[in-house]
């Protein structure tokens, strides 16, 4: 069994990797660089400064915090993913074992955020962390780390991934490695694990969900901008005061003339900046007042015009990262029926990714359980189910379970059998 351990017994990985530098001091600049040539709040970069596998994944990640439909799609898909969960122990355990290795699991699960300082730590932190990693850089990677006596898992370890890349090996085969300012470090090691979306066939990296964006992207944000500064221009609405020169009275000289059409035209202009908001100008018919701003049918053909163009481009960023617009706050009047689909849909995608994500939390919680002195696995399930379904659920469930009596009072299957279908109906 295993005990909890102090904060000063932490601290282990063979070889110790905690000192290397992951180029985190590289992210700093990033919001004071340019692309596309907007300035503010950008991203660019030199030549040789980053490497062609980091440069697309610093890329995708000032997409996620700059743009907000960006950043909402990697918001939906990571709080989507990230489903309660739990760990799970096979049937048949005796009373003692089952809450021995449940509580060995259950504190495991506490300390695998590597952040002390977070008191809300847990799997409630760390899967929405590795997801977000896994839809925003296209991989999750990082080092576990023991307790100094190899009696537990201390903590997991993530690792930038944008500073991991593939190599061919003498023999054919694909490996990792990871760049420091040490060197290289070969990751083909069993304290490390890659967790990749889309895997590519060739590299075995994985693939962000917004590989697909960033050009449709750079257009909307560009949009935007061009709508912010063409509402200021036509925003303020004036008066344009027209004022016709007196005429010129018999024998008057050009200079007597001059002096007294530019006081009539002060006098005017004093006149109209004196006016208070619930006065009235009162001027002779030689000056004319005209309100300069845009008109009605001309201003809403622009916001109209703008709209379509603006929701054309959001539409694009969605299809990109497989969502539906209704997903992240867009309603363009879907039926509740054609909803339900794309949302069932979406969950199909989601259980997908479950399944591989629930792998490497196996991973983990199968070495605790055999660091801890257990000779059993677990397993680890998601929970995806919805209230407002539950009646749907519920009636499915009915309907199977009616099927498999029938089918035993038939006598085409028997009772174990029966029972074994049943309870993956109602699992």
């Amino acid at each position: 069994m295993t005990t909890t351990k102090s904060e000063s017994t932490t601290k282990i990985l063979e070889p110790r990797l905690d000192k290397l530098n992951l180029r985190e001091n590289r992210n700093s600049s990033l919001h004071s660089r340019s692309i596309g040539g907007y300035s503010k709040g950008g991203f660019s970069w030199k030549s040789g400064e980053i490497s062609t596998t980091e440069m697309p994944i610093r890329l995708y990640r000032f997409l996620k915090e700059s743009i907000p439909v960006v950043s909402s799609c990697i918001w939906t898909w990571s709080r989507l993913v990230a489903a309660p969960a739990s760990y799970r122990l096979p049937d048949g355990l005796n009373k003692a074992t089952r809450e021995s290795a449940q509580r060995v699991l259950d504190r495991m699960s506490q300390r695998l955020l590597p952040f002390r300082f977070r008191r809300t730590g847990g799997l409630s932190s760390f899967l929405p962390m590795m997801f977000d990693s896994l839809f925003t850089d296209g991989s999750f990677a990082g080092f576990v780390e023991l307790y100094a006596d190899r009696s537990g898992i201390a903590q997991f370890t993530p690792v930038d991934v944008s500073s991991i890349r593939s190599v061919s090996h003498p023999k054919g085969e694909i490996g990792l490695v990871l760049d420091t300012e040490r060197g290289a470090v070969n990751l083909d090691r069993p304290d490390f694990q890659y967790f990749a979306l889309n895997t590519d066939p060739v590299t075995g990296l994985g693939r962000s969900i917004l590989s697909s964006v960033p050009f449709v992207s750079y257009v909307e944000r560009q949009l935007v901008d061009d709508m912010r500064r063409a509402s200021h221009n036509s925003g303020f609405h004036r008066l344009h005061v027209t004022v016709r020169p007196p005429e010129r009275q018999p024998g008057e000289t050009d200079t007597d003339y001059t002096d007294r059409a530019n006081e009539y035209f002060d006098s005017s202009a004093r006149m109209i900046r004196q006016t208070g908001i619930d006065d009235n100008p009162v001027t002779w018919d030689d000056i004319k007042i005209d309100y300069i701003g845009p008109t009605q049918g001309r201003g809403a053909s622009t916001a109209e015009s703008w709209f379509v163009k603006h929701r054309a481009m959001v539409e694009e960023i969605c299809a990109g990262a497989n969502l539906a617009p209704f997903l992240l706050g867009y309603s363009f009047g879907a039926t509740e029926t054609w909803a339900e689909f794309k949302y069932d849909l979406v969950r199909r995608q989601v259980e997908s990714i479950q399944c591989e994500a629930a792998r490497l939390m196996e991973w983990l919680g199968n070495l605790e359980l055999a660091l801890a002195g257990f000779n059993i696995s677990c397993e680890f399930a998601f929970d995806n189910r919805i209230s407002h379904q539950a009646l749907e659920r519920s009636r499915i469930q009915t309907g199977e379970v009616d099927s498999i009596v029938k089918l035993f009072e038939a006598g085409l299957i028997d009772k174990n059998e029966a029972s074994a279908v049943a309870k993956r109906a109602l699992s």
